[in-house]
């Protein structure tokens, strides 16, 4: 008995959940430096808390052709999969980093979303080249 695999439907959106990890590491780790560096540790705290409101207000969504990024709501970039050339997420055992190149351009994103939803949706609609 051979068993089929169902074919995603790529039309369909898919927005990724928010992932609070890297934010809450950071300003948690910033609590013990205050003794030691303060500085530091306010830097990391700060960081921290950034990445907390980014977390809260930004969103990715895949659709069939593009990948939009949205901020409470509205949408503010949009990256069609056509101008890509490469992407990678780093550190696959604790994912912390989401790189991608455009055709003129490459971004970094910390990973401040559902990591495994993202590689399966990049899987899915932006496979990489095999050389």
């Amino acid at each position: 008995m051979t068993t089929v695999k169902p074919t995603p439907n790529l039309s369909q959106t898919v927005e990724l959940a928010p992932n609070y990890k890297i934010p809450l590491f950071l300003i948690i780790a910033a609590i013990p430096l205050v003794g030691v560096q303060p500085t530091v540790s306010l830097v990391i705290a700060l960081l921290g808390l950034f990445l907390l409101i980014q977390t809260v207000l930004i969103r990715l969504q895949f659709t069939e052709t593009d990948l939009d990024v949205y901020r409470s709501g509205k949408l503010i970039r949009r990256f069609p999969y056509k101008d890509w050339t490469h992407w990678e997420i780093y550190w696959n055992r604790v994912p912390i980093l989401f790189y991608f190149r455009e055709v003129k351009s490459i971004h970094f994103l910390p990973i401040i979303f559902a990591p495994e939803t993202l590689k399966t949706c990049l899987e899915q609609r932006c496979p990489k080249q095999t050389k």
